[in-house]
């Protein structure tokens, strides 16, 4: 997966549990674990987290969405960011899908079964159109999850199905998935945009525009409509939609990557509404008397991503110290405008809502505390000989919680005798630091915004095994690799929470990336609509068709 814009946070960012409880075949209703109750995040402060907004009482032409960059393509496989899977999620159905309180339901897939530990067989809905006409089959499923595993076609989602030996059509509507090993985590990324499944025929005839061009031939409420490149997507109803169609006939996502511009925009009615609200912005939109902002689980941690240890970071007594010297509270009354917890856990605590109380509390007790201690920090920099030494943080005016964390840092860093540099990154190339090694270069931290793709921490701590995607510091540690492995092959959802909180006190302890604080999903709607979750759900559930009139 991030909004300010968000960093892709990938991520992958998803939620899991009971799901694969039992081995034996099981039905698909909601069964993952949820997040806390309502407002269980914003106890304390001047927010409250909801899962929805008021149910819509009509139908309505069309409604305007502020986003905040435009997507490179809306190919189901390049799909790993905020604009993109938000758009997405209401033209493409997966096999899964979330529901606004983040549980696994059932999308194109009727029933998942798990009749042994390394079977999955999805069952599918008869009878469900795709937009170019044609019915859905197995084959479309065969087809579509095949372009995720076709190393040629260097799929965002490549790594999800990397335990997967054999996709087989074993009935007209049924796809079978043997796995080389367990893997927990496979079914419940089926609800992401590994899971969508495209009209195979719909695919070939667009060869190489899919995705650029064109209609998408999938399934969901909406379909592609005009595509105005730099400014705008408009999105039709699709009127043979399986479901409930659609209360808006169009939605239109203008493209507005000025902050500044997109507030008014929403402000004035030029749009109707937006997530990924900037922070800066609380404020203003909360007292325009225009509409409402609310806040949702959004599954989301800032953090501070360790990318070289090859410097003075390569001492964990550095990299204690600058999370000790941290003022994580100044940070979140400015850079997060209040909205928001601090915490000192890499995990928000929603994906630990299957783990019983024990398992909780050994994740999180004993981990290094989130409050300042600037006497300690001395020490430890002068313990390390690093005094004086300098580092460089990656800054951006992307939002004001990536350049007030960078300079937080950068004060911390003053506060114990560290010379810490600021490199500005211009906004459209801030996400290169995720999938750029050169973009990296010469840098050793920058502010990351990470949100889980899947409820369960295993989707944030597995960036530290070895190897991983986001591993940018090369941390390697055996130990770590094989706990990370065994909780993935753990389908027992106590079982593997148990094995990681081990995983998050062992990342903790090495400090592989500062947690700053917990940050939820923001919405803003005008009076004129309503119907919108508040929750991250948006980026795995076709939202949009519950969009419709306010009064």
């Amino acid at each position: 997966m991030h909004t300010t814009p968000p960093r892709p946070g990938r991520r992958g960012a998803g939620r899991p549990a009971l799901l694969a409880a039992a081995l034996s075949a099981i039905l698909l209703v909601p069964a993952c674990a949820g997040p806390p109750g309502t407002g269980a995040s914003g106890a304390g402060t001047d927010f409250r987290l909801s899962a929805n907004t008021p149910r819509a009482k009509g139908r309505i032409d069309s409604f305007t969405w502020a986003l905040y960059a435009e997507p490179p393509t809306l190919d189901y496989i390049s799909a790993f960011d905020y604009p993109q899977n938000m758009i997405l999620s209401n033209v493409c159905e997966s096999l899964m899908r979330w529901t606004p309180d983040l549980r696994l339901a059932p999308g194109l897939a009727r029933k998942a079964s798990n009749p042994d530990p390394l079977t999955w067989v999805y069952d599918l809905r008869d009878g469900v159109r795709f937009h170019d006409g044609r019915v859905l089959t197995a084959d479309d499923v065969l087809f579509s999850l095949g372009r995720q595993m076709n190393p040629h076609n260097g799929a965002a989602w490549a790594q999800v199905f990397e335990n997967v030996a054999s996709l087989d059509k074993t009935g007209p509507l049924q796809v079978t998935v043997k796995l080389k090993r367990p893997d927990s985590q496979f079914p419940q990324y089926m609800a992401t945009a590994a899971g969508v499944v495209a009209s195979r025929s719909g695919v070939r005839a667009a060869g190489r525009d899919y995705g650029t061009s064109g209609g998408l031939a999938c399934s969901g409420p909406y379909e592609l409509g005009k595509w105005d490149k730099g400014q705008s997507i408009e999105l039709r109803r699709f009127d043979r939609y399986r479901g409930t169609k659609a209360k808006s006939a169009k939605a239109v996502f203008r493209f507005l990557s000025d902050s500044s511009a997109r507030t008014k925009a929403m402000l004035s009615g030029e749009v109707d509404g937006g997530y990924l609200i900037p922070t800066e912005s609380y404020g203003a939109l909360r007292s325009s008397g225009v509409g409402t902002l609310s806040f949702g689980e959004g599954l989301s941690t800032v953090n501070v991503n360790v990318t070289n240890m090859r410097g003075p970071l390569g001492d964990v007594r550095v990299r204690r110290a600058l999370s000790l010297a941290l003022d994580r509270r100044g940070f979140l009354k400015t850079g997060l405008s209040g909205a928001g917890t601090v915490t000192n856990s890499l995990t928000t605590k929603a994906a630990w809502a299957a783990a019983p109380e024990s398992v909780r509390k050994a994740a999180f007790d004993g981990l290094p505390s989130a409050e300042p201690n600037l006497s300690k920090a001395k020490k430890l920099i002068k313990a390390a000989g690093a005094t004086g030494k300098t580092l460089t943080v990656a800054t951006s005016s992307i939002g004001q919680d990536v350049s007030l964390l960078a300079t937080a840092v950068q004060a911390a860093g003053s506060e114990i005798g560290l010379d810490i540099k600021l490199k500005t990154i211009a906004p459209n190339a801030f996400t290169a630091l995720f999938t750029d090694p050169q973009a990296r270069k010469g840098i050793d931290m920058f502010p990351e915004t990470y949100y889980d793709s899947i409820t369960d921490p295993l989707d944030l701590l597995s960036n530290f095994r070895t190897g991983a995607y986001q591993n940018f510091a090369g941390y390697s540690d055996r130990s770590y690799d094989r706990l990370v492995d065994r909780a993935r092959a753990t389908y027992d959802p106590v079982e593997r929470l148990t094995t990681e909180a081990e995983l998050q006190r062992k990342a903790a302890g090495q400090v592989l990336w500062i947690p700053v604080a917990e940050w939820p999903t923001a919405l803003f709607l005008n009076k004129r609509i309503t119907g919108a979750p508040t929750t991250i759900s948006y980026l795995y559930s076709p939202w949009a068709a519950g969009i419709g009139a306010a009064q």
